[in-house]
């Protein structure tokens, strides 16, 4: 049997009386459930079969949320790789249902401030009114690969990934209607599944945690518009790191706290004061804590946590030298209008260094806006990057919604060879022409080979292979 300290059981105890009845047992004594979130924009509708599992039950605060009896092999499943299914812890899960009540019809400017590895953000994605653009954003750099990567796979286009600390969003002030920011916790909710979250636990660290969500909403707070929504959440269980953090803020701004409404069958989630508690010791899922506040109609001054904004000038866009294109741009330039036809129609090419990127054409201006103040490591689609005297198309592409399906020769694969591609393995030549050719695996894309004759050279990214 898996324990917990002593101390952190006495100061549950002391912090939350009520809640606490039980919740060491279920951390020490049972077993975290299995539960996958299904992509509705590549499956077109709820299908719990993709997962290939008998006795799947679903999740009730999530229409695309399911649980699992047992936990399958994950790695060896083409379909996950795909962006067909996410698996996600299912109190996580809620974030979809709080954002489809926040989002108004017409399309939003929404953050997620720290969101790798991805689940909470392609989870708001599909909650989302179309056409609204997202920015998820990672401090740390090795996160953020993975977070750009399970975006990707979702394959939404309206996306941007940034990286860095939270405060470069105060010179974004008023630009968000939506923010989230499921901040770094002391982790008492992964007891169950972490021994480190176990091991590591003391009172100190709940306080350091305390200190740093504080700075990070300070952050956050001015890049929210005036009537906008702070989501903010943590997968911990003591008030320190909740309710008087949430309370700070209301203090300091005069924010409303906004009550969700929940659907039927979700009598396990503990509600209080409008925020929200999801403890393992009465529902299927690991700890989670979550409020919505709302920030004040006129509150114009973008201030919280004691720190002022300022706005960098300039709008992100990039030029050769003395503003003059040179030879390569003009290459780059005259290959990128051959990408036109890779993507579906409405959105301009945009060229990054060496990589061809598709923005939706409503969001180029913000695009700008952005990388003028972030550090953006992945915006729309990115089509492609320059190898020679051509365009190399990119995961990213094969992945898209976007992907113009008439753009490339299509060979489909049975199962073996779809985990072959997956492990970045050479594959056999195909009745197909040579150049590159889109992999598809029971009707959905695996992504691009080159293919040159008697061998197809695997175009899959190094870092997303297979090493079982």
């Amino acid at each position: 049997m898996r324990r917990v300290s002593d101390d952190f059981k006495a100061f549950i105890e002391r912090q939350e009386p009520e809640l606490s009845q039980g919740l060491a047992q279920a951390l020490e004594s049972t077993e975290p459930s299995v539960s996958v979130r299904l992509n509705p924009h590549k499956l077109g509708e709820v299908r719990p079969d993709v997962v290939n599992c008998d006795g799947v039950t679903s999740v009730p605060w999530c229409a695309h949320g399911f649980y699992l009896p047992v936990r399958p092999d994950f790695t060896h499943d083409p379909a996950l790789h795909q962006g067909l299914y996410y698996v996600q812890d299912a109190s996580s899960m809620i974030i979809s249902h709080v954002v489809g009540q926040l989002a108004a019809k017409s399309p939003v400017r929404y953050l997620d401030a720290c969101a790798a590895p991805g689940g909470k953000t392609t989870a708001a994605i599909d909650a989302l009114p179309e056409g609204s653009l997202v920015v998820a954003n990672e401090f740390d750099f090795r996160r953020a690969e993975i977070l750009k990567e399970n975006v990707s796979k979702w394959g939404c286009p309206g996306v941007v990934v940034s990286r860095g600390d939270t405060a470069r969003f105060r010179n974004l002030p008023g630009w968000f209607d939506i923010i989230s920011a499921d901040v770094p916790c002391s982790g008492e909710g992964m007891m169950r599944k972490d021994e480190t979250a176990r091991s590591q636990w003391s009172e100190a660290l709940v306080g350091e945690c305390a200190a740093r969500q504080r700075e990070i909403v300070g952050n956050l707070w001015p890049a929210l518009r005036p009537g906008g929504y702070l989501i903010y959440s943590t997968c911990t269980f003591n008030r320190k790191e909740n309710e008087e953090i949430v309370g700070g803020i209301v203090e300091a701004t005069g924010a409303e706290i906004v009550e969700v409404g929940l659907p039927a069958g979700c009598g396990g989630i503990v509600v209080r004061g409008g925020m929200l508690r999801f403890l393992p010791s009465r529902l299927l899922g690991e700890g989670l804590f979550m409020a919505v506040l709302r920030k004040r109609d006129d509150d114009i001054t973008c201030e919280y946590g004691g720190r002022r904004t300022y706005v960098r000038k300039g709008d992100g866009r990039r030029s050769g030298k003395n503003g003059a294109k040179d030879t390569a741009v003009k290459e780059m330039t005259a290959m990128a209008e051959d990408c036109q036809g890779w993507v579906a129609g409405g959105h301009e090419i945009l060229l990054r260094d060496n990589e061809v990127c598709a923005v939706a054409g409503t969001h180029v201006g913000a695009l700008c806006e952005l990388e003028g103040r972030l550090d953006v490591i992945y915006r729309g689609v990115s089509l492609g990057e320059r190898k020679g005297q051509g365009i190399v198309p990119s995961q990213s592409l094969a992945m898209s919604l976007a992907l113009n399906p008439c753009a490339f020769p299509v060979v489909d694969v049975d199962f073996q060879s779809a985990l072959s591609y997956l492990r970045r393995e050479s594959l056999p030549g195909f009745d197909a022409p040579r150049g590159h050719i889109l992999v598809r695996y029971e009707g959905h894309p695996l992504g691009f080979v080159n293919h040159i004759g008697n061998r197809s050279n695997n175009l899959y990214p190094m870092a997303w292979r297979i090493l079982k």
